[in-house]
C-alpha cells in the first residue's frame, strides 16, 4: 500500500487504468455465484497490487476493482504472512533465530516488491523533512531517499528482525500470520477515517483515493476472523502459550500505532496518502510483534 501518487515499478495491473473501459452494469441484484466470482477477482486483483505474484489476466478490466479490492487486503496479508511464516520455519531448522528473521523479513520484502516499506521511507522523509502540506507531499514523491527515511526503515527492520528471533518458533509463526493480516486490516482502516489528502490528480492509482464503505470494513474484518481460526486450529497450544494479556497487548499497541498516524496524517496532510498507509502497515504490524513477544507476568 506503499504509495497511491508514486507506486513503486512492479508488475503492471493487467489492463491500463487509462486505456480500460469498465463493463455494463447489471440491472438486477447478482447471484450468490456471482458475487463470490466478483469477490475471487478483486483478491487477485488485490494479490496483483500488493505482490508480485503473478494472476491470471482480466477482461474488461474496470478501474474500480482496485478501490473495492482493497477490501481483501488482509486476505493478501494473510497469505503474505503464512507464506513468511514457512520460510522463517525452515530457516530456523536450518540456521539461527536471528538468520531465520533476516531471511523471513528479506523474503517478504521480495514477495511484496517492498511496498510498504517503500511507503514508510518516504514517509519519514516527508513528515519528518516538511515544514508544510505542499512541501510534505512534495518530499513523498521524491524517489530519492533521504536521511530520515533511511533510519526509519533500518530501525524498523532491525526491530522486527529482533522481535521474531526474540520468540520462541511457534509463536513467531503465529506472530507472522497474525500480524501480517491484522496489519493490513489496521492500516486500511483509514480508509475509512480520512479523506484522501494527496493530490488525486496526481495518483496513479486514482480509484484508491476514495473512502472504505462499511461494506468492505465488514468483508475486510472477516480475514482477519479466518487468520484467528487458521491459528487456533494449527497451534492450539502456541495459542494458549502466548496468554490473553500479550494478545491484549498486541490489539492495543496495534490499535495506539494506527490511531496515532490517523492523527499525524490529518494534522500534516488533512488525510491519507499511500505511503502513509505503507507506513501504518508497517508500523501496526511491530506493534502487535512487540505485544506478542512481550513478557508479561502473571498478577
Amino acid at each position: 500500500m506503499s504509495q497511491l501518487s508514486k507506486k513503486p515499478s512492479k508488475q503492471p495491473l493487467n489492463q491500463s487504468l487509462n486505456q480500460s473501459e469498465p463493463p455494463q452494469q447489471p440491472s438486477s441484484k447478482p447471484s450468490v455465484g456471482e458475487f463470490i466470482k466478483h469477490e475471487w477477482r478483486l483478491l487477485l486483483v488485490a494479490v496483483q497490487f500488493l505482490t508480485r505474484l503473478p494472476v491470471p489476466q482480466f477482461a474488461n478490466y474496470n478501474p474500480q476493482w482496485l478501490h473495492q479490492s482493497s477490501r481483501h487486503f488482509p486476505g493478501v496479508g494473510l497469505l503474505v504472512g503464512l507464506l513468511c511464516a514457512g520460510v522463517f520455519w525452515l530457516g530456523s531448522i536450518l540456521f539461527t533465530p536471528l538468520v531465520a528473521g533476516v531471511i523471513s523479513t528479506a523474503f517478504g520484502i521480495k514477495l511484496t516488491g517492498a511496498f510498504h516499506e517503500d511507503g514508510l521511507a518516504d514517509s519519514c522523509d516527508g513528515l519528518g523533512g516538511g515544514l508544510t502540506r505542499e512541501r510534505t507531499l512534495e518530499i513523498m514523491k521524491d524517489s530519492r531517499l533521504g536521511t530520515y527515511g533511511v533510519l526509519g526503515l533500518v530501525s524498523a527492520l532491525l526491530i522486527k528482525i529482533s522481535l521474531l528471533a526474540s520468540m520462541p518458533l511457534s509463536v513467531a509463526i503465529v506472530a507472522l500470520i497474525i500480524g501480517h493480516t491484522a496489519s493490513r486490516l489496521l492500516c486500511i482502516s483509514l480508509l475509512a477515517l480520512l479523506p484522501y489528502g494527496g493530490e488525486t490528480e496526481h495518483a496513479k492509482a486514482k480509484p484508491m483515493a476514495q473512502q472504505l464503505t462499511p461494506f468492505q470494513g465488514l468483508l475486510s474484518s472477516g480475514w482477519l476472523l479466518l487468520a484467528g481460526v487458521l491459528v487456533v486450529l494449527l497451534f492450539p497450544n502456541t495459542v494458549q502459550q502466548i496468554g490473553i494479556w500479550q494478545w491484549l497487548l498486541a490489539l492495543l499497541l496495534g490499535i495506539v500505532a494506527t490511531d496515532y498516524m490517523r492523527r499525524l496524517l490529518h494534522r500534516r496532510l488533512e488525510g491519507y496518502t499511500g505511503d502513509g498507509l505503507g507506513a501504518t502497515q508497517q508500523l501496526s504490524e511491530i506493534a502487535i510483534y512487540i505485544g506478542l513477544a512481550a513478557s508479561i507476568p502473571l498478577i
